[in-house]
Parts: structure tokens; sequence; C-alpha cells
């Protein structure tokens, strides 16, 4: 069965594991998506919350970072301002990513949705040394 996550705000601690498992996590814009809050991670490595915006940029928890690192799959524009600024235009994106996302999860048989799941979760965490 084809599983679909959207982040819209904060995703984070137990939630954003829960939800980690879906083939495809959309994430609103504006939104950030992490195991731990930066204040918690600021808390447990600099001990003091006032680390948050140094944890903040050391998880990456952007959606924009978190597109380039193949966490997330799809960023939802938002109205200037975010998404509370215009809720009608927000809900038709959302609705267009969905639509998108599970047509082309859709297409694919239950043995190609599984293996894509396992080499899209495989590949987290990987990462190269420099030379």
């Amino acid at each position: 069965v084809p599983v679909i996550a959207l982040v819209i705000g904060e995703g984070g601690s137990g939630g954003a594991l829960g939800i980690g498992v879906a083939d495809r996590i959309l994430i609103l814009e504006n939104a950030y998506y992490s195991v731990i809050s930066p204040e918690g991670c600021a808390a447990i490595l600099w001990k003091d919350r006032a680390a948050a915006p140094k944890a903040a940029e050391a998880l990456k928890i952007t959606s924009h970072d978190l597109e380039k690192l193949g966490i997330v799959d799809d960023i939802i524009d938002e109205p200037l301002g975010g998404a509370h600024r215009n809720p009608e235009r927000t809900i038709q994106k959302v609705e267009q990513a969905i639509r998108k996302n599970l047509e082309k999860l859709l297409e694919m048989s239950k043995k190609e949705l599984v293996e894509a799941r396992y080499q899209k979760y495989r590949k987290m965490g990987v990462y190269e040394e420099e030379k």
C-alpha cells in the first residue's frame, strides 16, 4: 500500500520516526522535520538551550536541507508570509502534491513499490568523506 506523509508544521520526536517510513514525505516550505527539537539537541550537546540556532543548523531540519539530503520528496510552496496567510491556496497546493505523488506510486507494482521504499531508506545516512 502506498504511504504518503505530510509535514505541515513541526514534525519532531517519535512522530518524525513514525511518519519516516512513508514512501513519500511531503513538507510545507516553512515546516521542519527532525527527530529532536533544536532546543533539546542544544541541551544535550552543549548543555545550553540558547545554542538552539547552532543545533538547528547542524540538524539540517529545513525543508530545503531535507530535500537535498533525500529525506523529504517534495516541498510544497507556501503563500508569502506562510500557509496561514491563505489557507485555501495552501490546501489546493497540498492536494496537488498528494495527487501527483500518489499517481506516481500507483503506477508501480507491489514489488517495485517495496524495492523503491527499501532503496530510499538504504541511502539515508550514507555519506562520503572528501579526499
